[in-house]
């Protein structure tokens, strides 16, 4: 696209409308993935689920959301964001459908995993159009709001799933949601464009922002190649990407007690009324919120303070790691429900905190495939994640409630010492050199297509 097509009127804002989309897009997300959570204890009653079989139908989607993560993230990289998160987006709205059709464990497994293969590029894809869109000085602010987005979706879900479930059944839960993710389908493919250069609304001055400068001043080119080739046989064997993954592999277990097992835990452990459920398990959620965007802020603020992209990335997860690992572990071991709850609400603090810079480093590492990478990343995070739910209900059903904590704050501290020693943000995942994957605002510098003053 030429840029006399841009506007020309002055500064415009664009890039943050593309923002808000996405953060209803990561809300709606959540709201989806904690609807089985909020919904559990009325789906064991009717169906006789025992604690075991629910966990196992917790992890189907979880099992099919890690396998189908990287060619979600690929395709993301292939087609553009736009094609591909309008039809997550209404693929949902089918299923959110076909869940209050189940007739038992079998098909209520199915549909899950069936769930899990639509949504897993979602948040890949959404990166992509991130790395697209911002600045590198950006990143870990729109990762960390997105995703407290996200996290604000399941902090709010259990109070309406239960004003719900209360006048209407469990069922009707997944019709609202059905409805919400068709109508963003609908509003994404309205306003949304793959690229700034596409979008005849945003101004020189914010392409210039996104885009940065050249060493004639002059807005630098973007790499738009519609059908890059991955790299697989440097991406699968760099040890960097390793260490990504394992480290959001210690993020995501913790993270799938909040979203899964929660709502019992309170219920049937702590004694909490049904009433009393609903607002006391949408606490830790609603610090996920604060921590997501306090995570991706702070780890700008020091990347433009320090100019030091390691320090910037690694000291907020690390922090965020040993912060949530402790505060876990005062929680399991507390024998006051409220002190356990408050203990839980700043161990989900911490643990959001890790968003930010987590995000933000698929986005410095992998240029052109950031989908495809923080595809890698997710992919290696949720088959950990995956047997959070099942080994949590095992524990509980041999009698300790305590144990699944344990578990999940040694994995913390694990993930904490692989942020401290291992990944490297400067250091590219797609090709055989050493450094940075291009200049700061994350442009590979070869031009593609041609962006012309």
């Amino acid at each position: 696209m030429e840029m006399e097509k841009l506007d020309e009127s002055g500064h415009s804002h664009v890039r943050w409308v593309v923002l808000l989309l996405l953060c209803l897009m990561y809300l709606i997300t959540y709201l989806d993935r904690v609807s089985l959570a909020n919904t559990a204890p009325f789906i064991m009653k009717e169906y006789g689920f025992s604690k075991v079989t629910m966990g196992v139908i917790f992890s189907a989607f979880i099992w099919a959301y890690a396998l189908f993560q990287v060619p979600g993230g690929w395709l993301g990289d292939r087609f553009g964001p736009r094609r591909v998160l309008s039809s997550i987006m209404a693929y949902r709205t089918v299923i959110a459908v076909l869940t209050t059709m189940a007739t038992g464990f079998y098909s209520l497994w199915a549909i899950r995993f069936v769930l899990g293969i639509g949504e897993a590029g979602a948040f890949p894809t959404a990166t992509r159009a991130m790395q697209m869109w911002y600045p590198r000085d950006e990143r870990g602010f729109v990762q960390g709001i997105s995703h407290a987005a996200s996290r604000f979706g399941a902090a709010i879900g259990p109070p309406i799933a239960v004003a719900i479930m209360i006048h209407y059944g469990w069922r009707s839960v997944f019709y609202v949601i059905g409805a919400l993710s068709l109508m963003w389908s609908f509003l994404y493919m309205l306003v949304y464009r793959n690229m700034p250069e596409e979008n005849s609304k945003v101004s020189r001055a914010e392409l210039a922002r996104i885009r940065g400068l050249d060493e004639k001043g002059e807005i630098k080119r973007a790499n738009v190649a519609k059908r890059p080739k991955v790299p697989w046989s440097i991406l699968l064997k760099h040890g960097n990407m390793w260490a990504v993954m394992c480290a959001y592999a210690a993020y995501i277990y913790s993270l799938w007690f909040f979203l899964s097992w929660l709502p019992s835990y309170l219920v049937e452990y702590r004694k909490f009324t049904l009433i009393k459920m609903g607002f006391f398990a949408s606490l830790p959620l609603a610090a996920g919120v604060v921590g997501d965007a306090f995570g991706g802020w702070l780890t700008d603020k020091l990347l433009v303070k320090t100019n030091n992209l390691k320090f910037a990335r690694r000291s907020v997860a690390i922090v965020a790691m040993l912060g949530c690992a402790t505060s876990t572990l005062f929680a399991a071991l507390s024998t006051n429900p409220f002190t356990a709850i408050y203990c839980l609400t700043v161990a989900m603090f911490f643990l959001e905190m890790t968003i930010g810079p987590a995000w933000a480093v698929p986005m410095d590492i992998g240029g052109e495939f950031s989908g495809t990478v923080s595809g890698m990343m997710n992919m290696g995070g949720q088959f950990v994640g995956a047997l959070s739910p099942t080994i949590f209900g095992y524990l509980v059903s041999r009698g300790s409630w305590v144990a699944p904590f344990v578990v999940s704050a040694s994995l913390l501290f694990v993930g904490a010492a692989i942020w401290a020693f291992w990944i490297d943000p400067e250091q590219s995942v797609i090709d055989r050199g050493e450094g940075m994957t291009g200049p700061s605002v994350g442009i590979l510098p070869t031009p593609v297509a041609t962006v012309n003053r």
